[in-house]
């Protein structure tokens, strides 16, 4: 049977099996060829190694979200099956190692037991196991076979020249090996595609944050390896001294923030990443930039805590400490990217804000989005205005107030060497001028500076168009009777959830911000009116950005919360949508006994 979609996992021992390499093989050589991909992975946080899992989402069509049950399992050990045939169709395909597993007698799917780790013996190529399997796979579904074969020679071949012919001999191992011994009609086989989009990406989360911010004008990063915050750092490494920039690796994340503070001060666009507990250390920095008004960007990409937590794992519960983190009052921006490509515009827009209002701006992402592949459309730079910062002008030089109290509460900030309008950057309150001043009026009046400035960021954010502002989907918004209301990596599964209800003829619309502080409470407001319920979902258990929408508009919300490390999929959120959409039992109808008709005579 000819499939549109396809919906493969991959499954086995870290560092033994290579499943998670395997899959990043398949993933591009299936969009060189033409697919949309969408990428889910899993891996032990332990060095000593333990279960790995990699999903893989196919189609011809773009793919917005994991899905949900697999149509194929290839089980690279028993432990793999045990973890993963629960996700599996009942009607799927399960792909295993007979010198490893059997696959057991109940399994009412499709079963095909190849020799990988034999074949990988008789070659002599043990860490050749997953190519094996890559063959068989293209085999079995339908895969470009002579694609995957160049992209593991441009994967693999420039660094390690000598593996080439071991690593062809491998997958044709694998595929001529379905070839000579299933001669069964295979259930499923991939569409083929049409020729691939020269004009499409494929890239991860992390990734795209980086292209965002090069863009925006980012020169300076500085951070500490954390899950899954990692890829920022070695990317930023790499291609930031190719354009005068500097990556700088320091010794923790107290370090690191405040040698964002410096460069920032020093004029320079600049950025860190973190994880959770990384991000916790970061807090009282957040506040010195605050209280300086200083520009920078911190990106959170979000994982399960609290303390360590599951490091490799997934959650939305990074929310309240980026809203409230901090002590006394310190505004700062939240914004919450919704996808690969919307990781690149949230990090332009990123240091726009931060460099227009002089405040730090956090964006938060999450494990599931940053580690993520998607086929994406070459984004739009031009969409986000590239800013620098204001400036000390000619009139600024004899008499410089770096904190003047002006109407937008933007003061200019000059840059020392460069602006001949030194000032103190101090943690401290301070007047004008910079010097420390702990009078009340000067208390007051510095606070309603930093406050004014962020209601003229919610000003300036009010009925922002997508790709900035919030993103609709589903039934035009006035005809819609329960609303989805989501955000950050959620808002994929949201997507395709509603999109197939509202293909069915359901009345369903969705709303997902980007900006979440300041919340665009007057967009989510129009949204919400008419719904008979808003559905809140969100990977944590305590609701957070359902708290913070009513907080702020006193709506009535049904939260959906999963907390179990891994992301929603497009049937629980359809299930729970559905739930609202049920036709209201009828009341009876009272039977009326007919008059008895009376003989008067």
């Amino acid at each position: 049977m000819s499939v549109e979609t396809l919906l493969l996992r991959l499954g086995g021992e870290s560092g033994i099996d290579n499943a998670i390499s395997a899959g990043d093989v398949l993933t591009r050589s299936a969009a060189r060829t033409g697919y949309h991909v969408h990428t889910f992975r899993t891996y032990p946080a332990e060095i000593k190694g333990g279960p790995v899992m990699f999903q893989l989402r196919v189609g011809l069509q773009p793919v917005p979200s994991l899905g949900d049950q697999l149509d194929v399992l290839l089980a690279f050990n028993e432990e793999a099956w045990d973890l993963h045939h629960a996700a599996l169709r009942p009607d799927g395909i399960v792909i295993y190692d007979p010198g490893m597993h059997q696959a057991p007698e109940t399994f009412q799917g499709t079963a095909y037991g190849i020799p990988l780790d034999g074949m990988a013996r008789d070659l002599n190529l043990r860490k050749g196991k997953n190519l094996i399997a890559l063959g068989a796979l293209s085999a079995l579904l339908g895969f470009d076979f002579p694609e995957l074969q160049a992209t593991v020679k441009d994967l693999y071949g420039r660094k390690r020249p000598e593996f080439v012919e071991s690593n062809r001999m491998a997958l044709l191992a694998g595929y001529q090996w379905v070839r000579d011994n299933i001669q069964d009609d295979l259930p499923l086989h991939l569409a083929q595609p049409k020729r691939a989009d020269q004009s499409s990406l494929v890239m991860s989360g992390n990734r795209a944050i980086v292209a965002g911010a090069l863009t925006a004008g980012c020169r300076y990063f500085a951070g500490y390896p954390i899950t899954p915050a990692s890829d920022i750092l070695e990317e930023m490494a790499r291609r930031l001294p190719d354009i005068g920039g500097a990556t700088y690796q320091t010794e923790d994340e107290i370090a690191a923030i405040g040698s964002v503070v410096g460069a920032s001060i020093a004029g320079v666009k600049a950025m860190t990443a973190t994880s959770g507990p990384g991000f916790s250390l970061m807090q009282e920095m957040l506040g010195l930039a605050t209280m300086a008004e200083v520009p920078l960007v911190v990106i959170n990409s979000m994982r399960a805590g609290p303390s360590t937590g599951m490091p490799t794992k997934m959650e939305q519960a990074d929310l309240n400490i980026a809203l409230y983190g901090g002590h006394g009052e310190a505004p700062r921006i939240v914004l919450a990217a919704r996808s690969v490509e919307d990781c690149f515009y949230q990090a332009m827009q990123a240091f726009y804000l931060s460099e227009t209002f002089q405040m730090p701006v956090i964006l938060l992402v999450d494990q599931s989005l940053s580690h993520r592949t998607e086929t994406l459309h070459m984004p739009d730079a031009q969409l986000v205005p590239v800013v620098e910062r204001l400036r000390p002008g000619p009139e600024d030089v004899e008499e410089y107030r770096r904190y003047r109290l002006t109407e937008s509460g933007i003061s200019p900030m000059g840059v020392p060497g460069f602006d001949p309008t030194p000032y103190t950057a101090t943690g401290l309150e301070h007047d004008e001028t910079g010097a420390p001043n702990y009078t009340p009026e000067m208390h007051t009046a510095q606070l309603d500076k930093r406050g004014l400035k962020f209601e003229v960021v919610a000003d300036a954010l009010c009925g922002l168009e997508p790709p900035l502002g919030c993103i609709g989907y589903g039934v035009p918004e006035e005809e819609a009777q329960v609303g989805v209301l989501a955000w950050g990596s959620t808002a994929g599964v949201v997507r395709e959830a509603v999109q197939q209800l509202a293909q069915e003829g359901l009345p369903v619309a969705a709303l997902i911000p980007a900006v979440i502080n300041p919340l665009p409470s007057d967009r989510i407001l129009e949204f919400a009116e008419g719904l008979k319920a808003i559905i809140v979902p969100e990977v944590n258990r305590t609701a957070q950005f359902a708290a913070w929408v009513k907080a702020h508009t006193e709506l009535h919300l049904i939260s959906l919360n999963k907390y179990g490390g891994l992301p929603f999929t497009p049937a629980e959120i359809r299930t729970k949508v559905l739930e609202f959409l049920k036709p209201e039992p009828a009341e009876p109808k009272i039977q009326e006994e007919p008059l008895a008709e009376v003989d008067n005579g």
